[in-house]
């Protein structure tokens, strides 16, 4: 039912990003906002979105509950968009430093939330901006370590 005013609010925002500067990260902010709204319908809760670390650059795209704060998982959703599939998935475009660096970024994360790293979980959210916008999610894909 509001699924057109989301468009519409989407629209507006991509095309506002756009005029301020950089085409391709006015995609992944779009994306983010698809991501965001598909977690949402799936039942996750986003408590944060673009958050870092006060000592480092790395950003956790989305960081979600799934389930609830004391028995539920706390997901960081890493968001990767494209316009194409035409050189493959998004999500190829992560590599081992990023994982590396996701990973302390969450773990920063979860220490301030007091949440242990057992419960810590890491999602892949894709976003291909074909017709129609494809958003495959992607869960527990790499481990929480030690």
């Amino acid at each position: 039912m509001l699924g057109w005013l989301y468009r519409w609010a989407d629209g507006v925002r991509d095309r506002a990003r756009r005029r301020a500067g950089n085409a391709e990260h006015a995609l992944g902010a779009r994306g983010e906002d698809l991501a965001h709204r598909y977690l949402q319908r799936e039942g996750l809760t986003v408590v944060a979105r673009n958050w870092r670390r006060e000592e480092g650059s790395v950003e956790l795209d989305l960081v979600a509950w799934d389930g609830t704060r004391e028995t539920g998982a706390l997901v960081v959703v890493e968001v990767k968009s494209r316009a194409t599939e035409e050189f493959g998935a998004p999500d190829r475009a992560i590599g081992e430093e990023k994982i590396a660096s996701l990973r302390r970024a969450a773990y920063s994360y979860a220490r301030r939330a007091g949440v242990p790293r057992e419960r810590l979980r890491f999602d892949v959210v894709n976003v291909v901006f074909e017709t129609p916008v494809r958003i495959t999610h992607f869960r527990d894909v790499f481990a929480v370590e030690g």
